[in-house]
């Protein structure tokens, strides 16, 4: 196992949670230290796809680590440089919009802002269904900041969902060995 510090943060694309819980098992697999970190909607919110409650506590078994799930909890992330790279999977629209932004009011964002204040890298697996739409503006503005990298990623459903966008997730472990190394994850769009 590799000795860099993870940050895994998930946000709500709740129907991408199961294949973002089997990207957190093959990252665990690879870096011994991987911190959990959730929106604060993960944290309070059951949908048909699963309980925040479960999904929290799988966490905590997967990273032996406890759930960081306040912005209180995260912003020590940037003066304590807790991370080498910080993983959001899922990255939904909202996330996106916020980072391009600079809005820091949720602990994902919070956990962003803190890291990158460091200079480390941000890895993005963005899970949104406007991606090719309202989003759009945001991932342009994002591919061009500096320490920021993206899962690769594509449409997923063309036919029935023509603007949605979602990261491969089997890809995380090699997208974020790229980004420690500074380096995006070619190629970055799938088909």
């Amino acid at each position: 196992m590799e000795n860099a510090t993870i940050g895994f943060a998930v946000c709500g694309s709740f129907c991408t949670h199961a294949r973002a819980m089997e990207a957190l098992e093959r990252v665990r697999a690879r870096w011994r230290n991987v911190v959990p970190i959730v929106s604060e909607t993960v944290a309070s919110t059951d949908t048909r796809f699963g309980h925040a409650h479960d999904l929290m506590r799988e966490m905590e078994r997967i990273c032996d680590h406890r759930v960081i799930a306040s912005i209180k909890e995260a912003e020590p992330i940037g003066p304590k440089k807790l991370l080498d790279l910080l993983i959001v999977c899922p990255c939904t629209g909202n996330t996106l919009g916020k980072l391009a932004g600079g809005i820091t009011d949720t602990c994902v964002t919070m956990a962003a802002k803190a890291h990158l204040r460091n200079g480390r890298p941000l890895l993005l697996a963005p899970s949104t269904n406007d991606g090719l739409a309202a989003s759009a503006a945001s991932i342009g503005a994002l591919l061009s900041r500096k320490y920021i990298y993206f899962v690769p990623f594509g449409q997923d459903d063309p036919e029935r969902k023509p603007a949605s966008l979602v990261a491969d997730f089997h890809l995380v472990p090699e997208a974020a060995q790229a980004a420690l190394e500074g380096r995006q994850l070619q190629p970055l769009l799938l088909h």
